[in-house]
């Protein structure tokens, strides 16, 4: 049966790929005799597959897998028309009713809530000048982490798609592009957003930049501090960036003056940006995570990885990224979770999210209704959380900082479809290190996240002898963070503060009750 799954797989994927790239040399060549031609490139098809290990693998030493641009998704994958069970609706905060279309028109333009309350279309059109943007650095590539997995002394096969090519560094481009074009064609004048790392809102502001939307960016005070190049670059595509809390919204001055030192916490950020946009009839609020259609329009990293892993002949047993909100961890693992729902993947998948141990909110979390920010100004989401007033210390995987998770992640994660783990700081930044040593690059903390958990299964199987393949999601490069690495390189990186049971259901006996 795994033979059948497995060749039924490739005909889909594989052989379609390759019938297209033959269509497309035929267009470009347009040769006087299309059959001799066409029979001249089967054969040299042919005599490289023979020159192929047997099995039809691609050879040990191959370590990239690209794509071109034609092979960017012209579509959205929406995970939840394929759910068994819905998720639970988003509610009103102030009536705990279903959330209504026109409840989100202050903060979204039309097209972006119509995607957010879509749960009936499987897929959704990509526009065209958003997959124009999308050619400045997708495809992204898929690479085989041969050295590491030498390193290691695994028989795992470790795969990882790399989201860092992007023009900012991470996979946030990903639905920035689409919310400032949205934004762009509904007439709004300028942006608000928050920001933990700094990718999210280094991408929005490139984005806005794009199609000419200033952009006012409110950033964790904790990373506002430690990345002050972050801030540099957001400033040099034009949006303004204040550190949160801050004095300029009332939900930032209340907490200022509860908490004179907060490191701050995505949920505040979101306060402050979300009350300047309900202010502002002219301006809109953009999330970098959490909401439907950002795990949306992350999806594009999960297609592309389906191909680009039947261009390896192989397809993964265990796919792992990491969580905060949930966007990159959707990006890659909600296309490859479609597939086990429709009963299409070749054989069972473990998905696995890695979190950080200082904010465990999948691990540790309640699964219950919940504001998305502190001041309690968003819709009510059933998902995992800390609580609305859960202020996690001020660790260095900054866009992991967040007290709740997207609702569709958390979804799968109580159905079964995905499980979730979490790791100490110290030990995440070993494991990127040691990634960083052995395949190039340096993964942003956040995504030291995945490459902890990658490694983790990499070495169960050397434990067992077995040969699983493991595909994980390295959303961001780590350029920006060098002040993160020099904290652990000189033994300065302080422990994480432990959870306290005890503190942890204070902020949970606080969540609203519905």
């Amino acid at each position: 049966m795994a033979d059948q799954a497995h060749r039924k797989y490739f005909l889909d994927h594989q052989v379609p790929h390759l019938f297209d790239q033959l269509a497309r040399k035929l267009l470009e060549e347009q040769p006087a005799d299309p059959v001799a031609f066409l029979a001249e490139q089967l054969r040299a098809q042919a005599a490289l597959g023979a020159a192929r290990p047997s099995g039809g693998e691609v050879p040990d030493k191959q370590h990239k897998f690209v794509l071109e641009e034609r092979d960017i998704p012209t579509q959205w994958y929406n995970l939840a028309a394929d759910l068994p069970t819905p998720c639970a609706p988003f509610l009103h905060p102030g009536t705990k009713q279903p959330l209504k279309p026109e409840d989100l028109a202050p903060l979204f333009p039309p097209e972006l809530i119509s995607q957010e309350l879509n749960a009936t279309d499987r897929y959704i059109p990509i526009p065209k000048e958003v997959r124009d943007a999308y050619c400045l650095y997708r495809p992204s590539p898929l690479y085989r982490a041969h050295n590491l997995e030498r390193i290691l002394g695994t028989p795992a096969h470790i795969y990882f798609k790399y989201e860092g090519v992007g023009p900012t560094g991470s996979h946030k481009s990903n639905t920035a592009v689409p919310q400032a074009y949205y934004n762009k064609l509904a007439g709004t004048k300028r942006l608000t957003t928050e920001t933990g790392a700094g990718q999210w809102g280094s991408a929005l502001s490139h984005a806005g930049c794009m199609f000419g939307l200033p952009v006012e960016v409110y950033q964790v005070a904790a990373s506002y501090l430690q990345k002050p190049n972050r801030k540099t670059y957001m400033e040099s595509f034009g949006s303004q960036v204040f550190s949160s809390p801050s004095e300029r919204t009332e939900s930032g001055r209340k907490i200022r003056a509860e908490q004179p030192n907060c490191d701050g916490s995505l949920g505040i950020a979101i306060s402050e940006a979300v009350e300047v946009a309900a202010k502002d009839p002219e301006a809109k609020y953009c999330l970098g995570s959490v909401l439907n259609h950002v795990m949306l329009h992350q999806t594009v990293i999960g297609q592309e990885a389906i191909k680009q892993m039947a261009m390896a002949g192989e397809y993964p047993d265990v796919i792992i990224a990491c969580v905060g909100g949930g966007s990159n961890f959707a990006g890659l693992t909600f296309p490859f979770i479609g597939q086990v729902l429709r009963k299409e993947a070749p054989k069972p998948v473990r998905v696995i999210a890695v979190e950080p141990k200082a904010c465990p909110t999948i691990t540790r979390g309640k699964f219950a209704y919940d504001f998305g920010d502190t001041a309690c100004l968003t819709p009510l989401m059933k998902a995992h959380t800390l609580g609305h007033g859960f202020l996690p210390g001020a660790k260095h995987s900054g866009g992991l900082r967040y007290h709740a998770m997207a609702p569709l992640v958390s979804h799968c994660v109580v159905h079964g479809l995905a499980e979730a783990v979490c790791y100490p700081q110290r030990e995440v930044f070993e494991a990127g290190l040691q990634f960083a040593q052995a395949e190039g690059f340096i993964p942003a903390p956040e995504s030291c996240h995945a490459v902890k958990g990658a490694i983790m299964e990499a070495l169960k199987c050397k434990e067992t002898g077995t040969s699983k393949v493991i595909l994980f999601n390295m959303s961001g490069h780590g350029y920006f963070d060098m002040f993160s690495y020099e904290k652990y390189l000189s033994k300065d990186m302080p422990e994480d503060v432990p959870l306290e049971d005890s503190v942890l259901e204070k902020y949970l006996a606080e969540l609203p009750a519905v």
